[in-house]
Parts: C-alpha cells; structure tokens; sequence
C-alpha cells in the first residue's frame, strides 16, 4: 500500500481494457449516478476548460463538455489512456474532441492558472502524496476555480458498512477475475478504500492544500463522498 507510481500505473495498464465493465457491475451501476453528479457539481459552461484527472479511458469526460466547456482527460497509466483513444475513435493520443494527456498528479504538465475546473474521481487514492497533488492542481486552476473530488470514503451505517466491508475485502476481487480482469488490481482497490481516510479528514487534507469553502456530501450511504473547493481569488 506505499503507491509507488510506476507499479500503480502498471496495474491499471493491465486492467485498461476491462476496466470500464468491472467497475459498472462491481458497483452495480452506481457509476454512472456518481459520474453525472460529478459533472453537475463541476457545471462547466460554454468557455470553460477543465482537466479531468485520472480519467483513465476517459468515460467520465465527455460529461464535461455537454454545455459548450472544453475538457482535457489526464491519466498516468498509458495503457488506460491508449484504451481511452481507441474508444474516442482517434489516434495516438488524441480523440476527436478531447486531448488524452498522459500526467502525473504530483507534477502536472500544464501551466499555472490555466483551467477553471479540475475535477478527479476515484484516482486520488492512487496518488503517492495526497498533498502534493492537491497543491499541483491548486496551481494549475484559476483564481477562483473549483475543485471536485468523488473518491470512496466511509459508509455512515453501521450495519451496511460490516457488509460493504465484507464485499470488498472477499468478493470484489472475486467478481473482477470472473470478468476478466486483473484480481491484483481489485484486491488494491479493496486495501486501498479500506484505508482511506474518513470524509472529515479529506475535508481538511484538502482545506490544508490552500483550497477554500471546502464541503463535502455522501452518495450511498458514504460509499463514496463528493467533496469541493475553491481556489481563492
């Protein structure tokens, strides 16, 4: 559980071209509910440009763009980002529409002030320092932009959460070897939810970083939570 970044990458390249599937029926469709309250929260208009981190294939892009916004899908893993073309029916590393950049968290190849929006879903855990990527993506938004973060979190029922926290630990990475993923990659990802700090403890993690008017609400009982920020102006 150090997340050292190439052996992260490294999974999800090997997990790139199931990813998508696994991840509708091991959360039973909730995704795409997650996905659309994202881009409600992110609101990009007409103008606009956001950067849409750890966007893997980028399923969770296009969202961005329906109200006249421009968006720019970043990921680490290559593998992940080439799916990503291929589905976007472009080439190298660019579908029509939308440019596929492949990042690093902790050191964002964009320059200072350049997008009103940076948004990253469940990708924050997989970063090496939780911090340092919320600083890189406070430095490369505009005076007054928005962050918007869905990552997994704490369920906040009780009796629900011993069963979410069965499922994870013994199922989840059963249900992704029956669909022809890659177990490793679903074993980290149960660790990696188990492990993650509570929907508080981001709040601050996040308000640490320099971002302001930091909230937070649950989706699922807290299976994951949607937290934002601003970036003063």
């Amino acid at each position: 559980m150090d997340k050292q970044p190439h052996e992260v990458a490294a999974m999800f390249d090997r997990t790139a071209r199931r990813y998508d599937l696994v991840n509708d029926v091991i959360s039973f469709g909730q995704v795409r509910l997650w996905r659309r309250a994202v881009a409600a929260a992110v609101d990009a208009g007409p103008g606009e440009v956001v950067l849409d981190l750890g966007a893997g294939t980028g399923t969770s892009t296009d969202a961005f763009t329906t109200l006249g916004a421009r968006a720019i899908a970043s990921d680490f893993s290559l593998g992940m980002l080439r799916t990503g073309v291929g589905r976007h029916g472009g080439n190298a590393l660019s579908g029509p529409g939308i440019p596929f950049v492949a990042g690093d968290a902790m050191r964002l190849p964009f320059a200072d002030d350049s997008f009103d929006a940076v948004t990253i879903s469940v990708a924050l855990r997989n970063v090496h320092d939780t911090g340092q990527a919320l600083r890189e993506m406070l430095r490369v938004t505009k005076p007054g932009g928005r962050l918007v973060i869905l990552e997994f979190s704490h369920v906040t029922v009780p009796l629900f959460d011993r069963v979410y926290r069965e499922y994870l630990m013994r199922l989840l990475p059963q249900v992704a070897t029956v669909l022809g993923s890659n177990d490793d990659s679903y074993e980290y990802l149960a660790e990696s939810i188990r492990d993650w700090p509570d929907q508080p403890t981001l709040a601050r993690t996040i308000q640490q970083a320099g971002w302001e008017r930091v909230a937070w609400r649950n989706m699922s009982l807290g299976i994951v939570a949607l937290h934002r920020g601003r970036k003063p102006a």
